[in-house]
């Protein structure tokens, strides 16, 4: 008996009692189905987290001013005035692992263009920034030493706020007052998308630190340049580890704090928090293929099952095609391919079931999902494979009876 003939006699004998058939094939597709949605929603997360880490930047790590004291009471992390421009210099001159440092300050404020107006984050910060966040710019250009140095009336506005203030139209070389305050806008940034907080990171405003301090916040310059938090890109293939070693021990000594005392600043490491949730999202999506992979183990068991049933019901059948010549391996043949066959078939229903459900909880739930081929692939051969290990002992028992023994059961 040939392959063909094997597979056509199975599906012959699966239809005979289809009621029975499906309701075996119920294990088999529910777990490829929950394979293939379950890898999807881990691929999806992972995917996330890798676009967040891209739109973060490189290497990236942020230090932030310290909790501060008032009679007596602690007022909380960042509420310190800390940080200087200078410490922001001497970190991108005297730590030889950093590439570049941006002191930055924020604030939200009303930005008017015309007829149109935005609430939106104006940040200012130096032409570093952009290097360190790994942004480049659609149009137009950064800010020169010269803006820098002079409180320029320029700014670089993200595309949210280019969409809001002037549509389609080309924002470069427009004017726009941010807290009643003139500027130019001379770049416009490529669009980032959400932070991992859900910030939308193309709704903002740059302009240039001197120009945030001197004509948007009116502060006075005085002798300390206070800054909210200083951005830092390390430079590749450099020890992120050394380099907030070496950032620490600086500002703690530029700071003058005695040993022992505590650090008035923090550092955070971004791209390894990102990094860790990185390998949350992977290690949780193998868990979760894991749990739906039991499903098709209890599938395989189930076919296991009515196999046995199967060769029970059909023992005079195979006394028969034994008396008429039938080898044992033609019967271990007919009845593996049934098992087969039976996993197969409820491995491509359950292709079917799993893409839907992804499609439909990427649509209807709003998550992020990543549908690929290889998640397919691997439940269809795993399924398969199930139907070979579970199928093997029933065939086995099938082609060892005696022709004699099954001609004669009743």
């Amino acid at each position: 008996m040939n392959l063909l003939t094997a597979f056509v006699s199975a599906l012959r004998a699966l239809a005979t009692n289809w009621l029975r058939s499906m309701l075996t094939m119920l294990g088999i597709i529910i777990g490829v189905a929950a394979v293939i949605t379950m890898i999807a929603i881990g691929g999806g997360a992972q995917q996330r987290v890798e676009e967040q880490l891209k739109s973060l930047g490189s290497n990236v790590m942020l230090v932030l001013p310290g909790a501060r004291t008032a009679g007596g009471v602690r007022l909380g992390a960042q509420t310190g005035q800390s940080l200087t421009e200078e410490d922001a210099l001497a970190i991108a001159a005297e730590v030889p692992e950093v590439q570049a440092a941006a002191p930055s300050l924020r604030t939200g404020a009303q930005v008017i263009a015309a007829n149109a107006n935005w609430s939106t984050a104006v940040l200012g910060t130096s032409p570093e920034y952009l290097e360190v966040r790994d942004w480049p710019l659609a149009a137009g250009r950064s800010f020169e030493a010269a803006e820098q140095a002079g409180s320029g009336k320029v700014a670089v506005i993200g595309q949210t706020v280019a969409m809001q203030l002037f549509g389609d139209a080309d924002p470069i070389d427009q004017m726009i007052r941010v807290n009643k305050v003139p500027m130019q806008i001379i770049g416009l940034l490529e669009r980032k998308g959400q932070s991992s907080s859900g910030q939308d990171q193309d709704d903002i405003i740059v302009v240039p630190l001197s120009t945030y301090r001197n004509r948007v916040q009116g502060m006075s310059a005085g002798r300390i340049k206070r800054v909210g938090a200083v951005m830092i890109k390390v430079r590749e293939g450099q020890s992120m580890q050394a380099a907030e070693e070496k950032i620490s021990a600086l500002l703690r000594q530029r700071h003058r704090l005695p040993s022992g005392a505590e650090d008035d600043f923090s550092i955070r490491n971004l791209t390894e928090m990102l990094q860790a949730q990185e390998e949350s999202s992977r290690v949780m999506a193998l868990l979760l293929a894991a749990v739906a992979g039991v499903s098709l183990v209890v599938g395989g068991i189930g076919i296991m099952n009515i196999m046995l049933v199967s060769v029970t019901e059909r023992t005079r059948e195979i006394g028969l095609r034994m008396a008429v010549g039938a080898r044992s391996r033609d019967i271990l043949g007919q009845f593996l391919i049934e098992a087969v066959t039976l996993s197969l078939v409820g491995g491509a229903i359950g292709v079917v079931l799993g893409i839907v459900a992804t499609w439909a909880i990427g649509s209807f739930a709003g998550w992020q999902v990543l549908l690929s081929a290889d998640s397919i692939l691997l439940a269809v051969g795993f399924s398969a494979a199930v139907g070979v290990f579970f199928g093997f002992y029933p065939a086995r028992r099938a082609a060892a009876l005696l022709p004699i023994q099954a001609l004669r059961y009743e």
